[in-house]
């Protein structure tokens, strides 16, 4: 073959090969804004169930992240939490363990996997727009006592989830959500705002009426490396508050592309904290 014929060869390859890498970044959505929130808006003749979650890096289907947490007291007591079958309120059905007192109905962990399809959720909302996440809560022995299902949102714009906010974890629900805005860089702020009805109340942190309006700011303050038990793992820390009429609450958390949301440190209405750390990881 001739000289001439091999470099026309070549550069047809390499244009061939740089069509074929735009083509893979053409995307088949749309990034709109929700109170502060990119989400993916597909094309209606999208209806893969899938289509939320096939594109993620980060909580990609079949991950596992499951963290140890702890509850701490404004008086600095370390307590988990147990099902209570002494209340009417499903809700409510729990109860606070001290650390001496832990027991083999305790629950020490919660596990967060990453969902195929739109199920459960779609049942009750067919425009459901989010990844699938399923919360286990685990017992010392690391069976699940219950669970439950939510959600996580993820692009190239952000990568927003809900907390874990079943029984203990509602106190949650009044504190900044895990939430990562790029640019990922120091100095990056940002804000969105969520209506929280008096149904999340409860007067072991905070009882109102009515509705609240939580306003919602985050910034990028540093880039650090923690020491976990699956490693040395570098994070960007997120510092986030809440203000509304009942209050101020905070969160600290740490962020890995890979990892997720490595450390949450919570700040709640009352004064207490809520830490969770990754204490395992898994993916398919």
């Amino acid at each position: 073959m001739k000289p001439t014929r091999v470099l026309i060869i070549f550069i047809a390859s390499v244009i061939i090969g740089c069509n074929n890498k735009e083509k893979e970044k053409v995307k088949d959505y749309e990034l709109i804004d929700e109170d502060g929130i990119g989400v993916e808006k597909f094309d209606s003749t999208n209806t893969d169930q899938n289509r939320f979650t096939e594109n993620n890096s980060t909580f990609r289907e079949g991950s596992i992240f499951t963290y140890e947490f702890e509850h701490i007291t404004t008086k600095n007591e370390k307590m988990f939490f147990a099902w209570d079958e002494s209340s009417d309120d499903f809700r409510k059905k729990w109860k606070f363990v001290p650390a001496d007192s832990i027991d083999e109905n305790t629950i020490l962990r919660v596990a967060i996997s990453v969902q195929q399809g739109l199920e459960p959720m779609i049942f009750s909302n067919p425009d459901y727009n989010q990844t699938v996440i399923k919360y286990q809560y685990e017992l010392k022995e690391g069976n699940a006592r219950f669970s439950s299902s939510s959600g996580v949102i993820e692009n190239e714009n952000n990568i927003w989830m809900h907390p874990p906010r079943d029984q203990y974890f509602r106190i949650l629900e009044l504190n900044p959500f895990p939430f990562i805005k790029a640019p990922y860089e120091i100095g990056n702020e940002w804000s969105w705002q969520l209506r929280i009805g008096d149904g999340w109340s409860d007067k072991r942190w905070k009882h109102w009426e009515g509705s609240i309006e939580n306003e919602y700011t985050y910034k990028i303050t540093d880039r650090k490396t923690l020491k976990t038990s699956l490693g040395e793992i570098s994070c960007w820390v997120i510092e986030g508050t809440a203000v509304s009429r009942i209050g101020e609450t905070k969160l600290k958390a740490f962020f890995n592309s890979k990892y997720g949301f490595v450390q949450l440190n919570y700040t709640n209405i009352d004064g207490s904290s809520t830490n969770l750390v990754l204490s395992d990881y898994s993916e398919v």
